[in-house]
């Protein structure tokens, strides 16, 4: 048995959060979530006096309310604590993603990482001809006349998408306000920065989306030396989850999740 020398002082230490999935408010599969990550988030600041946060991200995005969450709980630990906070961008950051990366005071990449899609999406079917083909009534009946808008299983009619892209533009200046706090005089004036496009590797620290190019262990290491301790963070994984059981629920997450991830190829 170790005992603790007294008056040793120890390396520094970095608690490494990883985030990585799509971001949802429900908690199937390996979406991310502030109910879901809460706890981990709160530990890593909190357990063994951390020097520095590490956030190694790996998410093609999701839900605005739960990145909006996930990256104010962060900043305001890494207020109330004092600590540094890094964010290291795998495969990519987008949309998402990219939001819970400026929860970092600088962010990190691949040469090869995707970072940005600084927008906002809806994506969804519209069954109006099939079930008519089958001989389908769809019968809905509201008080409020919006009540019942974007209904699938009706056809689109133009005063809902005028309110629904009403609605994303004011979720866009939410965003775009996130990312130049976050981003501050490092971000280039560059036309197409909030178009929702993005951009590999060294291109996103171009335009002051990153701030260079850098992987977890070896930045560590150059900021606290050698000797610095690593401990690491994410979701509990329940046991079906463990053991590699998938319920139907799981399962149609988990294709959601393989969906948004192919927007970016991967």
């Amino acid at each position: 048995m170790r005992l603790p020398i007294p008056f040793v002082k120890k390396p520094p230490l970095v608690a490494v959060i990883r985030l990585s999935g799509a971001i949802a408010a429900s908690a199937r599969g390996n979406t991310l979530s502030d109910h879901g990550l809460g706890p981990q988030i709160e530990r890593a600041f909190a357990k063994g006096k951390p020097a520095a946060i590490a956030l190694v991200i790996n998410s093609p995005g999701g839900s605005p309310v739960q990145s909006s969450l996930i990256a104010s709980r962060i900043r305001r630990l890494a207020a109330e604590k004092e600590v540094k906070v890094y964010a290291f961008v795998e495969d990519v950051a987008a949309s998402g993603g990219y939001w819970l990366a400026c929860a970092a005071d600088e962010i990190w990449v691949d040469p090869t990482s995707i970072a940005g899609s600084i927008g906002v999406v809806y994506a969804s079917f519209g069954f109006p001809e099939l079930l008519a083909k089958h001989g389908v009534e769809r019968r809905v009946h509201t008080a409020g006349k919006s009540k019942s808008m974007l209904d699938p299983f009706r056809p689109e009619k133009a005063e809902d998408i005028k309110k629904l892209k009403r609605w994303q533009g004011q979720m866009h200046e939410v965003f775009i306000d996130h990312v130049k706090t976050a981003r501050g005089t490092r971000l280039t004036e560059a036309p197409d920065l909030f178009t929702g496009d993005i951009w590999i590797g060294q291109k996103s620290v171009d335009l002051g989306l990153a701030d260079g190019i850098g992987h977890v262990v070896p930045k560590m290491k150059e900021i606290f030396g050698d000797k610095v301790r690593f401990a690491n963070y994410g979701p509990k994984r329940g046991l079906f989850q463990r053991i590699g059981a998938q319920i139907t629920g799981d399962a149609l997450a988990m294709a959601e999740e393989r969906a948004m991830f192919a927007q970016y190829g991967l």
